[in-house]
């Protein structure tokens, strides 16, 4: 790539942050709670004044449910209206959540809307004890296993062939609260 335009997609990634910090109604500190990066970190970067570590950068996306791809990838010149996914071909999709293995099933973010990926939840594994909140939906089908789902002040148990779909703008949660792992087809919904 040449130097013109790798400058070009490092200066976009300070812009890209803020867009999605603002589109998620997060403020600096709330980011930062959520990503275990300095608040000073997170202007820095927005600002243009700090070109972030691929660690900071993987936490960042974690954070805003975005891939790191999403921040260095250049815009495509005519955007695929197809993405097929072979079962041999799913791609990892990074999060932050520990005991969770995501295998990506849709096209990228930031192209389509909507986000599904076959989840698998280790025994124990959950969401964390700080409710989660941010704009959007979610669909969760279960393939296997079982888990909780808690939103608002109601919580759900789902099973083989159960499903919750709920609006992420309320306190939500999950968990595996059994000894076995949970399978599930798991879709977001991301507004534009």
């Amino acid at each position: 790539m040449p130097e013109a335009e790798l400058e070009e997609v490092v200066n976009s990634i300070g812009p890209k942050l803020r867009e999605l910090r603002d589109m998620n109604g997060l403020s600096l500190q709330q980011l930062s709670d959520r990503s275990d990066v300095s608040p000073a970190a997170i202007h820095k970067v927005e600002q243009g004044n700090m070109v972030p570590t691929i660690t900071t950068l993987l936490k960042l996306a974690a954070a805003l449910d975005r891939p790191v791809s999403y921040f260095v990838d250049e815009e495509e010149a005519t955007p695929s209206y197809v993405v097929y996914t072979p079962a041999k071909e799913r791609r990892k999709v990074f999060t932050s959540h520990e005991g969770i293995d995501l295998s990506g099933i849709s096209g990228p973010y930031g192209q389509y809307f909507v986000a599904s990926a076959i989840a698998e939840v280790e025994p124990g594994a959950s969401s964390g004890e700080a409710p989660l909140r941010h704009p959007g939906e979610e669909l969760i089908y279960m393939l296997a296993g079982t888990l909780e789902v808690e939103v608002g002040d109601q919580v759900i148990r789902l099973t083989s062939g159960d499903s919750v779909h709920f609006r992420t703008d309320r306190e939500h949660r999950w968990r595996n609260p059994t000894k076995r792992t949970a399978k599930a087809v798991w879709m977001a919904l991301r507004p534009a």
